[in-house]
């Protein structure tokens, strides 16, 4: 392998990186996020549990949203839940930007301390990952149950459910003086199975993925969140032995909330005007809240 960080600049936060095996047939993605992160969790005054979770999602959707193929392609991940703290997550992800909301009880919060489980977070719940396809404006939605440890299990088990692409991931977050820090890393085996053959990519005991996957689990939360270790660093450490890596640089990431008054003037023109009369004041203005950003949009009816 050659390392890239000795010809092109190094990726250390707030940008994607992609890379590829190809004798191992396999790809992966890895994202830092540093002050994009921080600006997406400042919209809301979040408790620290819910600013781990929330992060971790942002992660995720940036890693996933890595392997979307064309300009204006977007990835939504949503996470409904039932007797637990959280009832929405909602992140999502297009052309480098990305956004995500929580919307909780905050007296479960209280009770459910410090730090609570995925269970006690979500309760009974579903994970739903969409992709939205720009040029042919199709829809295509996986839904698994939000089940393990973290968010991240639930990504790694929707792979292989609903994509059977056996697909590894490691995330870590950091947290302290009033900064957040989160990052992952994305790795996936996808060979091609031969015309009346099983196909290979779901072969989860393959020897070229499992040699990919263990590499890629010794990789430690401390090396994904060391702000002075690239990225390219990284996946130096984990493949230097591999006869060939190649290196993509990613899109540049950004807070992406798309909420303007032009736009909520559009939803809102598709209702009846009897309903837009009911949802306005007395001057007939209706407000508009973006729980996105946390914004306020008056809209004149």
């Amino acid at each position: 392998m050659v390392r890239m960080s000795e010809y092109q600049s190094e990726t250390f936060s707030d940008e994607l990186l992609g890379f590829s095996i190809p004798t191992r047939a396999s790809r992966g993605r890895a994202v830092r996020l540093g002050p994009v992160l921080e600006d997406v969790l400042s919209a809301h005054d979040y408790p620290p549990a819910l600013k781990h979770c929330l992060a971790e999602a942002l992660v995720l959707v940036t890693l996933m949203g890595g392997l979307l193929k064309d300009e204006g392609d977007q990835l939504t991940m949503q996470a409904q839940g039932e007797g637990g703290i959280v009832s929405l997550l909602v992140c999502d992800y297009r052309d480098g930007q990305i956004r995500g909301y929580v919307e909780h009880d905050e007296e479960q919060m209280v009770a459910g301390g410090a730090n609570p489980s995925l269970d006690a977070l979500f309760g009974k719940a579903h994970l739903a990952i969409t992709f939205d396809i720009a040029k042919t404006g199709k829809r295509y939605q996986g839904i698994v149950p939000l089940e393990g440890n973290s968010l991240s299990a639930a990504v790694e088990s929707y792979f292989a459910q609903s994509e059977q692409i056996p697909t590894l991931i490691r995330t870590a977050i950091k947290s302290g003086a009033g900064h957040t820090v989160a990052a992952g890393l994305l790795v996936q085996h996808l060979p091609e199975g031969e015309e009346g053959r099983e196909r290979l990519h779901v072969q989860l005991d393959h020897p070229e993925w499992e040699h990919v996957s263990i590499l890629a689990e010794s990789l430690r939360h401390d090396e994904l969140v060391e702000a002075g270790l690239s990225l390219e660093e990284i996946v130096w450490r984990l493949y230097h032995e591999e006869d060939k890596v190649l290196i993509a640089p990613g899109a540049r990431l950004s807070k992406g909330c798309r909420c303007t008054v032009e736009h909520f003037e559009d939803v809102l023109a598709r209702f009846p005007k009897e309903d837009r009369r009911e949802m306005a004041d007395e001057e007939g203005i209706i407000l508009v809240d973006c729980a996105f950003c946390s914004k306020v949009f008056p809209i004149q009816d």
